[in-house]
C-alpha cells in the first residue's frame, strides 16, 4: 500500500489572488501585497486568547527565575532573535531572561546556512538545557522544521513549557509541543515566500507576546517606557520627558531628580511618588523585581487605590523629593 504524502502547508500553496503577478505594473504588485497583508491582522487576532495564556504562563515562570527561549530557522529564527535582543534596551531586561536561538547560529542572522534547519540534533542541543521553570517557543511557518522539533522535544523532556507558533493548522511539529498557536495566513503572494504574510504575523505575535510579558512583570508604568536604558542623548531626553509626563515636574526639576538618582528613571519615579530618598527607592525596586508600581505600593500602602498611586507624585507645589525611608 502506497504511503500517503504529507499534507501541504498552506504557506506552500499557490495563491490565486496573485496569479499573473509578473504581468502587473509596480503599483499593481504593491496593491496585491498590501491587500494580502490585511489577512495578517485577523490571523493574529484569532490567536490572542492562546497568546494571553502563554503570556500568563511565561510571567509566572519568569517570576520564579525561569527564562523564555525562542527557537526558529531562517526568517522565523531571525524574528525570534530580534524580539529577544530588543527587550534589553526597551525594558532593561537582564541578559539571558529571554533568549533567541536560530538554526545555524549567529552566521545565519545575515546569511543562509545550508541545511541548518534540517538538524534535529542541533535543535536538541539548543533546547537541552531548559528546565521546569522555563518556556520554549518554537517558531516555524510550515510547522515542519526539524531544528524546531528537536529543540521542543528536548525542552519538553527537561520539564519546560513548550509552544509552537506556526502558520499551518496541521503542523507536524505541533505534536512535540504542549500547545500550538496557529497564525492562519494562508498562501503567500509569492508561493512559499514566508518572509511575507507568515513572517509579518510572527513578528506581530512576538511583539505582542513580549510586550504583554514585560507589562505583566512590571517593566512599564502606565503606558510609559520607564525601564528604557538611556544609552544615548535621544534616550536621555526621553527619560526626562517621561518623568515630566508622569509627575508634572518641570524640565529643571525632572533633570535634577534624575541626576540625584544617577539617571535611573524608575528610581526617580519612586522618589517622586512615594517620597523616599534615592537609595531607598533603589532598594524597593530591587526588592520588587524592578516594578515601579510594586515599589511604590510597598512604601505608601498596598491598599492605596490605583488612581492615588498615579496622582501621588503630581503635586506642582512640592519643594522636592522626600526623605522617607532614608
Amino acid at each position: 500500500m502506497a504511503q500517503s504524502q504529507p499534507r501541504l502547508s498552506p504557506t506552500e500553496r499557490r495563491n490565486p489572488a496573485s496569479a499573473g503577478l509578473d504581468e502587473l505594473d509596480t503599483l499593481g504588485v504593491l496593491e496585491i501585497l498590501n491587500s494580502e497583508d490585511r489577512v495578517v491582522i485577523d490571523a493574529v487576532a484569532a490567536a490572542l486568547p492562546q497568546l494571553a495564556e502563554l503570556v500568563d504562563t511565561s510571567a509566572t515562570r519568569m517570576r520564579r527565575g525561569g527564562r523564555v527561549h525562542y527557537f526558529g530557522a531562517g526568517t522565523s529564527g531571525r524574528l525570534g532573535v530580534l524580539d529577544a535582543s530588543e527587550l534589553l534596551p526597551t525594558f532593561n531586561l537582564e541578559p539571558g531572561r529571554v533568549v533567541g536561538h536560530i538554526a545555524g547560529g549567529q552566521a545565519a542572522l545575515v546569511n543562509a546556512v545550508e541545511n541548518a534547519e534540517d538538524s534535529e540534533a542541533d535543535g536538541r542541543a539548543a533546547g537541552g538545557g531548559l528546565g521546569p521553570d522555563d518556556v520554549a517557543i518554537g517558531i516555524a511557518a510550515s510547522g515542519s522544521t526539524p531544528y524546531v522539533r528537536g529543540a521542543l522535544e528536548a525542552a519538553r523532556a527537561g520539564g519546560a513549557h513548550t509552544v509552537l507558533i506556526s502558520n499551518n493548522p496541521h503542523a507536524p511539529v505541533a505534536e512535540a509541543a504542549a500547545a500550538h498557536i496557529v497564525l492562519d495566513t494562508g498562501p503567500e503572494v509569492i508561493t512559499g515566500s514566508t518572509r511575507l504574510k507568515a513572517g509579518t504575523a510572527q513578528k506581530l505575535t512576538l511583539n505582542g507576546f513580549s510586550t504583554a510579558l514585560m507589562v505583566a512583570l512590571g517593566r512599564t508604568w502606565d503606558n510609559l517606557m520607564v525601564s528604557v536604558v538611556a544609552t544615548n542623548e535621544k534616550l536621555r531626553e526621553r527619560t526626562v520627558r517621561i518623568l515630566r509626563e508622569a509627575t508634572d515636574l518641570d524640565d529643571a526639576e525632572a533633570r535634577t531628580l534624575l541626576e540625584s538618582c544617577d539617571g535611573d528613571l524608575k528610581a526617580a519615579l519612586v522618589v517622586s511618588f512615594a517620597e523616599v530618598a534615592p537609595a531607598a527607592a533603589a532598594a524597593q525596586l530591587s526588592a520588587h523585581d524592578g516594578s515601579v508600581k510594586a515599589a511604590i505600593a510597598a512604601v505608601i500602602g498596598a491598599n492605596t487605590s490605583e488612581s492615588d498611586l498615579r496622582t501621588a507624585g503630581r503635586r506642582p507645589d512640592r519643594s522636592g523629593p522626600g526623605t522617607v525611608g532614608a
